[in-house]
């Protein structure tokens, strides 16, 4: 009769230790991940970058001057390589950075996933900055879309900014069929266009925190650092992120 009873008795042990043995498991496992660093620094690109994303990008303007695109997205350091690029296109009422036309090309026929963006200017007719951009820009399948960079308010009230920042996106996604991205740092957000255009999509810039923006909405892309380097540019260039995966990146995209 004991040793009947004793074999119930050895199953809920062995369950007992199997259960201990899977809770440290996920402990370890736990404290492994917590304990890994929120970026990595990569002596090529010159800074850090963060582990948690996937999907990496630069900027450029005029200020990078001529750029040899096809070694831009040959460069691959470990896990990391350039996976789309936002290009300036305008600025204001009719000016067009000098570089742009060669940028747009050249970026498309190295394979690379392009944007084009225009630097408002709080003053001027957003209408009218809108119809700049228009005449300069043609989107095409597997671009991503519009970008509005609003980063300042020349002296403007909020009142004003907002509704030339509302005409501006209004007449983009008129025009191409695609909700534009606007692209500011979180302080100016914050402060000038938080709750009134929090259905679009946020490209933000913030380089004080080391795992994501210190903002509270929803983003879509980050960027971290404007000190990078990267093959094919010469000196110091704009990095970014993308948060989503390949099939959100995809799904951004003009179709």
């Amino acid at each position: 009769m004991a040793k009947k009873k004793s074999q119930p008795l050895s199953l809920f042990k062995i369950s007992i230790a199997l259960f201990s043995v899977l809770l440290l498991g996920a402990l370890a496992w736990w404290w492994y991940k917590s304990t890994l660093p929120d970026f990595i620094r990569y002596d090529a690109f010159g800074i850090e970058i963060p582990t948690e994303f996937s999907i990496h990008g630069i900027d450029v303007s005029k200020y990078q001057e001529r750029i040899n695109w096809e070694a831009v997205k040959g460069m691959e350091v470990e896990d990391v390589q350039i996976g789309f690029t936002f290009i300036k296109a305008t600025e204001g009422l009719g000016n067009m950075d000098a570089y742009f036309k060669r940028n747009w090309e050249k970026a498309a026929d190295a394979g690379l996933p392009r944007g084009a963006y225009h630097f408002f200017i709080a003053p001027k007719s957003g209408a009218d900055q809108a119809e700049n951009f228009i005449r300069r820009v043609e989107l095409k399948k597997g671009d991503l879309p519009p970008v509005l960079d609003v980063e300042q308010t020349y002296g403007v009230s909020a009142a004003k900014l907002r509704v030339e920042v509302k005409a501006f996106l209004d007449r983009l996604e008129a025009h191409y069929g695609v909700k534009p991205i606007i692209y500011t740092n979180v302080d100016f957000y914050n402060r000038y266009l938080k709750d009134d255009f929090d259905q679009y999509p946020l490209w933000v810039a913030h380089y004080l925190k080391k795992d994501r923006p210190r903002i509270a909405r929803t983003w879509a892309f980050w960027q971290f650092s404007e000190t990078g380097y990267v093959n094919g540019i010469r000196g110091q260039v704009d990095f970014n992120v993308f948060n989503g995966d390949s099939t959100d990146f995809q799904d951004l995209l003009i179709d």
